[in-house]
């Protein structure tokens, strides 16, 4: 009797810890960004107006100087195991039309980690005057999973527990084009190259993005506003609806502040404020509400997000 109790604890134990690597894994899925496989809806909000080369490698380098990003994200509502995003990325103009860049990215939620390393090479064709430049991008992208066993409250040595981390890394690879001038930016991406030009449903995730095309015009203003910025991307969805992301960014008293509004179609807003120590630094705080679908379960995202400009 005993030993029949000790098996059918263990079975159940087996059960409990199996459902709670499912919700992670759900959990994780929602907070992915994008670029990165496990992408869904919720990309972080830097890479609308701050930092372009966050979802297209082509903006790698585009200008003079060494550009240095930090963005965190994490949930209002603060829970155990809630998502966490970090993020890291540096790109810079090495000389001869051509830039670099380097992006390390972090999500974890619950016991599960996911973390993505992207190197960047980017070529700025001139088109004439008004700065006006035809650019290409390509990333090598390193994506790794990983299921922490310290914080895990069930048995360590459960063999679904070391298959899971011993699943192989991949390799991956982004590619981006945009033309841009002073005042006019148009681009187009393509996240997991591999992936998408296999195009079988054994190489792709349900709720990934295939591709990104994205536009957006800068209007010089006066001297309190100074400029103001709509954008408007789409994000074609594998299995899924497309995602519109329309938005626009003001830029206040010289450009020392600026204030950025967005609309996701996924029913969601993101909403924003900044202020810069022209050329050098730039603080963002951004805030996103939940998805129409689980508002029920969390108020939202905060973001803040840091640029740091060098050698301008």
């Amino acid at each position: 009797m005993m030993r029949f109790r000790m098996h059918t604890n263990k079975i159940l134990a087996r059960i409990g810890f199996t459902v709670a690597l499912f919700y992670c894994s759900s959990q994780v899925a929602r907070a992915q960004s994008f670029g990165n496989s496990n992408a869904v809806v919720d990309p972080l909000g830097i890479q609308y107006f701050l930092n372009p080369y966050m979802s297209n490698p082509s903006f790698a380098g585009l200008d003079s100087g060494l550009h240095v990003n930090l963005a965190y994200r994490k949930q209002w509502t603060d829970m155990p195991g809630s998502p966490q995003t970090k993020l890291v990325t540096a790109d810079g103009f090495v000389g001869y039309r051509v830039g670099a860049g380097l992006q390390v990215y972090n999500d974890a939620a619950g016991l599960l980690s996911n973390t993505r390393v992207a190197a960047t090479y980017a070529y700025h064709l001139p088109l004439g005057h008004n700065k006006q430049y035809l650019n290409f991008g390509i990333s090598a992208v390193f994506y790794g999973k990983h299921l922490n066993t310290k914080e895990m409250n069930a048995d360590p040595n459960d063999p679904s527990v070391g298959a899971y981390n011993r699943r192989d890394n991949y390799f991956e690879s982004d590619f981006g084009v945009s033309y841009t001038n002073r005042h006019l930016t148009l681009q187009a991406g393509i996240p997991n190259v591999f992936s998408f030009a296999k195009n079988k449903p054994e190489s792709r995730t349900y709720g990934t993005e295939q591709f990104i095309l994205g536009a957006g015009y800068r209007f010089d203003a006066g001297e309190q506003i100074t400029s103001v910025e709509p954008k408007a991307f789409y994000r074609n969805i594998y299995g899924g609806d497309g995602i519109l992301d329309v938005g626009v960014k003001a830029g206040l008293l010289h450009n020392w502040a600026d204030a950025t509004a967005i609309y996701h179609s996924t029913g969601n807003f993101t909403l924003g404020a900044g202020f810069a120590y022209i050329p050098y630094l730039h603080i963002q705080f951004l805030y996103t509400t939940q998805t129409a679908g689980l508002q029920t379960y969390s108020n939202g995202s905060m973001e803040l997000n840091l640029r740091v400009n060098l050698f301008q």
